[in-house]
């Protein structure tokens, strides 16, 4: 149990809650039953034969099960025959589980566990038994569900005596606010959760345990910002008629109402004596790096430094060139010819060579660079500065904590934090992931971004719109703008070997693997791009190889860009209007929203195809139907999140710990976290340590073991 489910203790085994009850009245239809998929059934045998073969050596037991909706097939061999045939006799009840598996076009399970259901003597005893709820736990092959369940029995004991079993449970809610809110106690919820003798026994303790986990989780992030207000900063003022000044009079546009407010929030941050923690959501091209300069400007004048760290040297250095060019003279502070209050803005990666890297480290040293635009390079021991006042983190689902920490403890003390992110977070999210960043949205689109017309391309249904999605690149670069085309996969052999081990289901039904960079660009050199300028761009290519690429789209000499989703962030050709993503439903919701706003940037209007050889009907191709009817990063990171487990949006691919909810779900619960959030912030306000609540303390260290209380501390 411990190794395949991660379920070690007593506690964690009651906090293992079952997926879904079963009602043996209404049993889990087989004609429902999904093709490779882990299944739990309660059916009754129809009919049960022995088949020889090999001459009488080998022996097959086929059972058939029915429960009315539809019959299945059960195959068992050899030594595992004996068992089966003599319990599974025509009309016996019983529940199987196993993968289900198709054999001569029908399905079946081969070798199931299985349980028969004895069902009593008398009436009462069947009635009992035909409407007792079933709990399905999250099995595995080597943990079936009714191997769980007889665990949870022990656990709990004889029916009626639970909650003597369950009396020295932490209960992490203080009584006042599980009385205030009429929530049921621990030992009731957990009762009804394992043996729920109706249906609003299993609502009733859901409800408690949803209450839980959002409470613990939001104390855990009060308590952060509560520690967080506590640290000194150094408030950064802009001087009145300094540097910021002298930008905002050469910009040649104004600025949006939605940048204005955002701006505000964030000035009023960094003139307040402790760290401003914010996180920044903006659509792709919602004009994010203008407020993020201004903040960095405004901290120059204020006399400290400020660094932006990027997740990669491509958009570090398009970081670089956009800021140098919007800033002008001002960027060529100490030089001949700049202007007398600019700065030096300096670029660091890992790929630059010694000399400049040298310079560049000592106008940090100095002071002299006013900011530094870089990747993880910046992070590095060897790097020091003058007086780091605030870092800009740009896309910080790319980044570790570690890092952002890293860059943090470079200030003589704790410098301001703005992060920034253009994959939309719905609100809960926001305050279950980010509950310790206050949160500024950018919704409205600077004027001259055009709309992007989506659609999606059903290469194997209908293979006249590929080659019609072709002719569109080509009437876009004839009317003299550029194209990409993204595919999920370079196409080296060191890719190819670990595409074939991470086959799933979906890709074992094609039997092919993802289309590659180098491969589609060869076909469209040969056939349907013949006389254009194409070339690819991978993150397996040499640093200035890469920048060369881009440097020669940027300017105009490419016409098609064949790229991996380097150019997912950031990339930034106003001229480029058409992107085909060739196998879309290989690619998230966000991701391709993200690729999506690559295009568009200019004043023409932007086109992307989305090519897919899913069959209509199939959930990638309504995933795909979602994405080209709407342009609304929030809608779309909804349906993202509907579709995957909150688990990956937990700061779980930063630090590796599974999903600690089990039954809150972040978009559907947002009544009670936000409620949670309130209460904890009151708790913390007026009991910071939690002296007054033992048994919270407690439940706060379990949920902060040691590696996620790192992941907190470090957000």
């Amino acid at each position: 149990m411990a190794d395949h489910l991660d379920l070690h203790t007593v506690g964690d085994l009651l906090h293992h809650y079952p997926r879904r009850y079963a009602e043996r009245g209404e049993l889990t239809r087989l004609s429902d039953l999904p093709l490779d998929e882990h299944v739990t059934v309660v059916a009754q045998v129809a009919d049960a034969r022995v088949h020889t073969f090999n001459g009488g050596r080998g022996r097959r037991l086929e059972v058939t099960i029915t429960d009315g909706s539809g019959r299945l097939q059960l195959v068992f061999f050899g030594k595992g025959v004996h068992k089966p045939r003599t319990e599974l006799q025509p009309g016996t009840r019983a529940m199987f589980a196993g993968k289900v598996s198709v054999f001569n076009r029908k399905r079946q399970l081969a070798h199931p566990e299985f349980k028969t259901l004895g069902a009593g003597s008398g009436a009462e005893a069947v009635e009992a038994f035909a409407n007792q709820l079933l709990p399905l736990y999250p099995a595995c092959k080597q943990m079936e569900s009714w191997q769980i369940q007889q665990a949870v029995d022990t656990v709990l004991g004889p029916a009626g005596h639970e909650e003597s079993a369950l009396a020295g449970l932490i209960d992490p809610l203080p009584e006042s606010l599980r009385e205030g809110r009429g929530l049921a106690t621990l030992p009731e919820a957990l009762r009804k959760i394992h043996r729920p003798g109706t249906k609003t026994d299993i609502a009733t303790a859901r409800d408690r345990l949803k209450w839980d986990e959002a409470f613990v989780l939001q104390v855990a992030l009060a308590r952060r910002r509560q520690a967080d207000a506590q640290l000194p900063a150094a408030p950064r003022k802009p001087a009145p008629d300094g540097l910021l000044t002298a930008f905002d009079a050469r910009l040649p546009f104004t600025l949006t109402e939605g940048q204005r407010e955002v701006s505000e929030e964030i000035f009023a941050d960094l003139a307040t004596d402790h760290p401003m923690h914010r996180l920044l959501q903006g659509e792709v091209g919602s004009g994010k790096t203008m407020v993020a300069l201004r903040a960095m400007l405004g901290v120059v004048d204020a006399g400290g430094q400020a660094a932006m760290l990027a997740p990669t040297e491509v958009l570090a250095q398009q970081h670089h060139r956009s800021i140098t060019e919007m800033m002008g003279e001002l960027a060529e502070g100490g030089m001949l010819g700049g202007a007398e209050q600019g700065t030096k803005v300096v670029l660091l990666t890992g790929s630059m060579g010694a000399a400049a890297r040298r310079q560049a480290l000592l106008d940090l040293v100095t002071g002299e660079a006013g900011i530094v635009i870089g990747t993880h390079a910046l992070i590095e021991d060897k790097v020091q500065f003058h007086d780091l006042g605030l870092v800009v983190v740009d896309e910080q689902h790319r980044f570790g904590v570690e890092q952002r920490d890293a860059l943090r403890s470079k200030g003589k003390q704790p410098p301001h934090l703005l992060v920034m992110t253009a994959t939309p977070i719905p609100r809960t999210v926001a305050m279950t992931v980010f509950g310790d960043l206050e949160t500024s949205v950018l919704d409205q689109l600077p004027s001259g971004r055009s709309p992007i017309a989506s659609h999606v391309v059903p290469a194997k249904d209908k293979p006249h719109f590929l080659t019609r999605a072709w002719e569109r690149v080509r009437e876009e670069v004839a009317a003299g703008h550029q194209g990409y085309v993204v595919c999920p996969r370079i196409g080296d052999e060191e890719d190819e070997s670990k595409a074939a081990k991470e086959k799933s289901a979906e890709d074992e039904a094609e039997k092919r693997p993802p289309l590659a960079v180098v491969d589609v660009a060869e076909q469209l050199v040969k056939g349907p791009l013949s006389d254009l300028r194409v070339e690819v761009l991978h993150g397996r290519m040499q640093p200035e190889a890469k920048d060369e690429v881009m440097r020669r789209f940027a300017a105009g000499e490419v016409d098609v860009l064949v790229a991996t989703t380097v150019i997912e962030v950031g990339v930034n050709v106003p001229n480029a209007t058409a992107m085909v993503i060739m196998d879309a439903d290989r690619f998230g919701v966000s991701q391709l929203h993200q690729l999506r706003g690559r295009v568009g940037r200019g004043s023409a209007a932007g086109l992307c195809l989305l090519v897919t050889d899913m069959p209509e009907g199939s959930p990638a191709r309504a995933r795909l139907g979602a994405v080209a009817a709407t342009l609304d990063g929030f809608e779309l990171s909804r349906i993202d999140l509907e579709q995957r487990r909150e688990g990956d949006v937990l700061g779980q691919a930063q630090s590796g710990v599974r999903s600690s909810l089990r039954v809150l779900a972040v978009i559907d619960d947002e009544e009670v976290i936000a409620a949670a959030r309130e209460e904890a912030a009151a708790i913390v306000a007026a009991d910071p340590e939690l002296t007054g609540y033992p048994q919270l303390r407690t439940a706060l260290d379990a949920l902060l073991d040691k590696e996620r209380a790192e992941f907190l501390d470090k957000g």
